[in-house]
């Protein structure tokens, strides 16, 4: 399974509630920007799961309109969420993109990819993720156990 986390673009900081909240111009750019490169590397299959925030489907919409809105990975959405909703690691299809928010994506990327240490040697929970910026995880079995594998880190300064 292809399990592709993408953070919404940027987003403006006032709205009548969060789950309003828009894209800015600089986040609509940011998320074609973003949507280009992926659509370039995306099987006609994928799946697309957005939260129910007006940003992450504008977002989503960057790339395709045929997306599927999950309320369980709303802002504030627990890891075990994020990787239900996307059927970790068999798959709900062979590959998933899930556009959320932090810290959840982070927490999702410290889960499967391993924690690290903080300077004080506490165990670092979530990783940070720019905004509109894409983790690319490839789920495997080698000896017998399953693995996540880090396939690509993008950030629209790099697309």
């Amino acid at each position: 399974m292809n399990l592709i986390l993408w953070r919404h673009a940027e987003a403006e900081e006032i709205a009548a509630s969060d789950l309003a909240r828009q894209l800015t111009t600089r986040g609509r750019k940011q998320a074609q920007n973003v949507a280009r490169w992926l659509r370039t590397r995306l099987p006609e299959d994928a799946v697309i799961l957005a939260s129910p925030a007006a940003r992450t489907m504008q977002t989503a919409e960057a790339l395709t309109d045929q997306y599927r809105v999950v309320r369980e990975i709303a802002p504030n959405a627990s890891v075990e969420a994020v990787l239900e909703a996307a059927g970790w690691p068999e798959g709900i299809a062979s590959t998933v993109v899930v556009v959320g928010h932090q810290p959840t994506l982070g927490e999702v990327l410290a889960t499967l990819l391993g924690n690290e240490t903080n300077s004080d040697g506490s165990v670092r929970r979530s990783w940070p993720v720019k905004k509109s910026g894409v983790y690319w995880i490839k789920s495997r079995e080698r000896n017998g156990d399953g693995e996540a594998v880090l396939f690509a880190a993008i950030t629209p300064e790099l697309v």
